[in-house]
């Protein structure tokens, strides 16, 4: 089974969120998912190597990444609104916050950017910070610790983490990334275990 299929992507848009591999899962759904697929953000990434991009419609090819073009070579949200491209494409994954390329991360009071009629929420979070002080493993440590109700000396554990999530509330589903020895994936599995929502553990990197 394809992780979209155990995913249950739905047509319609999806938002991608969180960290430890938010753009890896958006190139993994490009190849997965039948149809027509737009990539996009609602804060800024980089286009996706061997994808055609756009501004808006109408569409380069079956999948597209479209956006604003932005300083440094990023792409912005499309200026077309994410309800067009709905119209345009199957599927429409977005990803709709930032991490600074941490496997952890808590969510300030104006993210994530969900785009208006979403079909559903994916929150991904990376395993590699399992066991890392949070301080240094988590993007805004300090909003983290309020939600979990530690410092950010102590390590990241799934307890922890999974009282983060389950505070913010913010995601249907869960995806648990980077779980890459049987240590993590054990760690991984205790986190979906204590979060309660439908998830997904294993390395998008190795394939598994």
């Amino acid at each position: 089974m394809e992780l979209a299929e155990k995913l249950h992507i739905e047509p319609g848009i999806t938002a991608v969120i969180g960290s430890g591999g938010k753009t890896t899962l958006l190139a993994r759904l490009a190849e997965e998912l039948q149809g027509t697929v737009v990539l996009a953000t609602s804060t800024r990434i980089l286009p996706f190597p061997g994808i055609s991009t756009a501004s808006c419609p109408p569409l380069p090819g079956r999948v597209s990444c479209v956006g604003e073009p932005v300083d440094g070579g990023k792409l912005a949200a499309p200026t077309c609104g994410f309800e067009i491209l709905s119209a345009a494409a199957d599927h429409v994954v977005v990803e709709a916050d930032g991490s600074r390329g941490l496997p952890l991360k808590a969510h300030a009071p104006w993210e994530p950017v969900i785009p208006e009629g979403s079909a559903q929420t994916i929150l991904v979070v990376g395993a590699s910070g399992f066991g890392r002080p949070v301080g240094s493993a988590v993007h805004r440590p300090e909003i983290f610790c309020a939600l979990a109700g530690c410092t950010p000396d102590d390590a990241a554990t799934p307890e922890l983490v999974a009282r983060a999530i389950r505070s913010e509330a913010l995601a249907d589903r869960l995806l648990i990334n980077q779980a890459d020895t049987p240590e993590l994936m054990r760690l991984a599995r205790e986190l979906g275990e204590r979060v309660g929502l439908p998830y997904w553990a294993g390395s998008l990197q190795a394939g598994a």
